[in-house]
């Protein structure tokens, strides 16, 4: 993810990620469409290839991942309206923030607009 990030600059980087529960093993880059240094869309077919990718390694969608070059790994308003969105209700957004030297990866949870952050616990595999 945080090789991603830096391999987007000057713009976010994204990409979907997969696992089941609260696992989330598998980290499917995407192209970020907005091609932008402050937002960032996963269009309709690069969603599905991502998706498609998941599920062949028989994993669900869990959540998205996205950087911000220059802001804090927090959510910004504009996460907080897609986070909004029904059809990703329950998804985990990870942050990573390149605006220091060192990157910060961070997790939420944004449910009915309230920002919730999660601890990332990181496994073996």
């Amino acid at each position: 993810m945080i090789a991603h990030a830096y391999a987007g600059l000057p713009d976010e980087a994204c990409g979907l990620l997969g696992g089941r529960g609260e696992d989330a093993p598998l980290f499917v880059p995407c192209v970020n469409a907005d091609a932008s240094s402050r937002t960032f869309t996963i269009d309709g077919p690069e969603q599905l290839r991502a998706e498609r990718i998941i599920e062949d390694a028989g994993f669900e969608v869990l959540g998205v991942v996205h950087s911000h070059t220059h802001t804090d790994a927090y959510p910004s308003p504009t996460d907080v309206d897609k986070g909004d969105n029904p059809f990703l209700a329950g998804w985990h957004w990870v942050l990573v923030s390149l605006k220091h030297p060192e990157p910060v990866v961070r997790s939420y949870l944004i449910v009915d607009r309230q920002i919730v952050e999660e601890e990332i616990v990181l496994g073996d595999g």
